[in-house]
């Protein structure tokens, strides 16, 4: 028993659009580690998400474009031994997405952008916004062409 590697690109996709909350992990300018939790949405090509226009993980991203994007579903605890407490393990799917993240400057790109994350929450994807909101984010997306999985079912 243990776990089993995910090599299918679909079968990856589907543990990412099966999460709520991703976690990103960056590095600081002193080589040190960051992690925060993002909404986020994908086009199966990349990964969508936001934020405000300031802020430390704004500065990273610009000077360390480089970061780690961890999904992980059906976390569920199993045993072979109910009363043997180092029988117990998790089980899971993951996924890790690594690459150069851009950041999206185009209006229309932005917008498109949004409306993906909002459809990974909602279902919808035809969202109206004003140009003050949408100039006022700053929308990251990470090419979905470099990722791992993992199964523990």
């Amino acid at each position: 028993m243990g776990a089993t590697p995910i090599v299918r690109t679909e079968q990856m996709l589907d543990v990412i659009k099966s999460v709520q909350i991703c976690h990103i992990a960056m590095v600081d300018h002193e080589g040190k580690p960051y992690v925060l939790p993002f909404n986020f949405g994908t086009d199966d090509e990349y990964i969508w998400f936001h934020s405000g226009k300031t802020g430390r993980k704004n500065e990273i991203l610009k000077l360390h474009p480089s970061l780690c994007i961890a999904f992980s579903n059906n976390q569920e605890i199993g045993s072979r031994h109910e009363h043997v407490a180092c029988s117990y393990f998790m089980k899971y799917k993951s996924v890790l997405v690594y690459g150069e993240v851009e950041v999206v400057e185009d209006y229309d790109l932005k917008v498109k952008g949004m409306n993906i994350i909002m459809k990974h929450y909602t279902g919808k994807d035809d969202f109206k916004y004003n140009a003050p909101s949408i100039n006022n984010l700053e929308i990251f997306r990470l090419k979905t062409n470099n990722m791992t999985g993992k199964a523990y079912i």
